[in-house]
């Protein structure tokens, strides 16, 4: 089964107290939710997959075979989520799970995960801290610098926007509107 967004929800606060992982998760959720609707697919389901990414993360810190996200997709097998969702959170490490994103849904995840937080970095560095005040061109400038939030992998990120068939300066756009949408939600 596919859980509804409240369900979902239920999970990462069961299983995850920190705001800023929880707001990370929104984050996902919503550009996630963005690229559902610009491939024509389900909102829902690639929400969820947005949303559960990291739940286990912060009781199981290490990215191995023994931590995240292997042990998230145990919990999800046991809770009866559908194996699409479980292969697509699983897809997002496939330096643990020796597998590579494949589908639309699995490269759109692994494309959005670390430009969420690279683009929650450059909004933290603008003088209000919103979303709103941050434009592409702001991002793109950041992206240069590459002492600015030095442990994103800017080549990952591009080559993943590239799997996904879309450019760059696209993939940036659509995963900042998404997150301005829901700025209120992410607290910023």
């Amino acid at each position: 089964m596919i859980p509804s967004r409240s369900d979902a929800w239920q999970l990462v606060t069961e299983f995850t107290a920190s705001e800023s992982l929880r707001r990370h998760m929104l984050a996902v959720e919503s550009a996630m939710r963005a690229y559902a609707r610009h491939f024509s697919e389900d909102p829902d389901l690639w929400g969820a997959v947005g949303l559960l990414h990291d739940f286990d993360y912060e009781r199981n810190p290490e990215v191995s075979p023994e931590g995240h996200p292997i042990v998230g997709g145990r919990i999800l097998r046991e809770r009866g989520v559908d194996e699409i969702l479980v292969q697509a959170i699983l897809s997002h490490a496939p330096q643990v799970t020796g597998r590579a994103p494949d589908s639309k849904l699995e490269k759109a995840l692994y494309a959005v995960d670390e430009l969420t937080g690279f683009i929650v970095a450059v909004a933290l560095v603008r003088p209000s801290k919103k979303l709103a005040d941050v434009e592409p061109k702001s991002v793109k400038k950041k992206w240069k610098d590459k002492a600015f939030a030095a442990p994103v992998n800017r080549e990952e990120i591009a080559h993943a926007a590239e799997a996904l068939g879309v450019p760059l300066d696209r993939h940036i756009q659509i995963v900042l509107d998404a997150m301005k949408a829901d700025a209120e939600k992410l607290g910023l």
